[in-house]
């Protein structure tokens, strides 16, 4: 399968909560993907999305998206985050530590994937 995303998806498993269509309609996800530009999310049950922006909530990233989805299938749905999308939830220092330290992980991980040929 021909891959034409920006940038490296990091697999992880965040909690997410998304918003679709009118406001304050929410249902969980789980964030399997991500990226600076877009994530892989998946739903309980199959999902069925509106074409206009939705909203993606990230507790532990301490972030909020604006996404558009890409594509979907049964409850596995790729969106691609808007430009000017990415706010802060309010709270303290933790979540750009906790950022930073994930990005710097990430760094890490492709390291040593480089070092032991992997790539």
């Amino acid at each position: 399968m021909l891959d034409r995303r920006q940038s490296a998806r990091d697999k992880v498993i965040y909690g997410g909560v998304a918003e679709i269509g009118a406001p304050g309609a929410t249902r969980d996800c789980v964030v399997r993907n991500i990226s600076d530009t877009g994530a892989g999310i998946e739903f309980s049950s199959v999902a069925k999305l509106p074409k206009e922006p939705m909203s993606l909530t990230i507790a532990r990233k301490g972030r909020r998206f604006i996404a558009k989805v890409i594509w979907w299938r049964d409850n596995f749905v790729g969106i691609a985050f808007s430009a000017e999308s990415s706010a802060e939830l309010p709270g303290s220092d933790l979540a750009e530590r906790l950022r930073k330290s994930e990005r710097k992980k990430r760094q890490l991980q492709r390291r040593i994937k480089e070092l032991l040929g992997e790539n």
